[in-house]
């Protein structure tokens, strides 16, 4: 009996946890784990709104936030210590959670599931907006890459759209257009490089391009050849990304 009632008890509170799949939610976010970092989607029912970011999500304040979990590779797992438990990422299917800051802040989140070489470094940053701050935030992801204001900044532009790195990443608003690694259009703004392995800074920037395998080994990004004068251009404009 006393185990009977215990478990209608677990039963309620597990629907107010994870309430099911279908029900309606403002913001729906698709998470996919890659190996090793986050491909992350703000989904809409406009195609055209719909924002792709990478290994940093946004969340408004006081709102429930349904995520939907994948994995194009490996069993990864998504876990946010300082806002809820541990969520599975299995190739080939599509798990469902619910999350919610109640507060203005930024958390770090770790894939929790052994995925390989660089699992310890698959890391992901989480933080929470008011909703207006929110709202702009989404609104500007929405937005293509900026243009260059100056000769010098479309001279970089060139160089990065006639480099290997097109091969991979997309830039909306240019013809760098690839999704086998991050969305770059706003990389700039993103607080971190390489999955949470790196603040975010220019000269960090520089040495991960230069070299990705020295900081992260067994990374699918590989050292682009490319001589100094186009390293620099390069990373000037990912560095004017935001």
């Amino acid at each position: 009996l006393v185990l009977t009632v215990l478990f209608v008890l677990n039963l309620r509170v597990l629907g107010v946890l994870y309430p099911r799949g279908d029900e309606p939610a403002p913001l729906t976010i698709e998470v996919t784990g890659r190996q090793w970092w986050w491909d992350v989607r703000y989904l809409d029912s406009v195609p055209g709104r719909i924002v792709r970011t990478a290994n940093e999500l946004h969340l408004p304040v006081g709102q429930r936030v349904r995520l939907r979990l994948r994995s194009l590779d490996v069993i990864h797992s998504f876990w946010v210590p300082g806002l809820q438990g541990k969520v599975d990422m299995i190739p080939g299917r599509t798990n469902t959670f619910w999350v919610q800051a109640d507060t203005a802040g930024i958390w770090r989140g770790q894939c929790a599931e052994f995925c390989g070489m660089q699992h310890a470094k698959m890391a992901f940053v989480v933080v929470a907006d008011a909703p207006d701050a929110f709202a702009r935030w989404l609104e500007n992801e929405r937005l293509p890459a900026a243009e260059p204001s100056d000769s010098a900044g479309r001279a970089a532009r060139e160089t990065f759209l006639s480099s290997g790195c097109v091969l991979c990443h997309t830039v909306r608003g240019t013809t760098a257009q690839a999704t086998a690694g991050p969305d770059l259009t706003h990389v700039a703004s993103r607080q971190t490089l390489a999955a949470g392995e790196l603040p975010n800074t220019r000269g960090n920037l520089f040495g991960w391009i230069a070299n990705p395998q020295a900081l992260k080994p067994g990374t699918r990004m590989p050292a682009v050849p490319m001589t100094r004068d186009e390293l620099h251009a390069i990373t000037n404009y990912i560095g004017s990304l935001r």
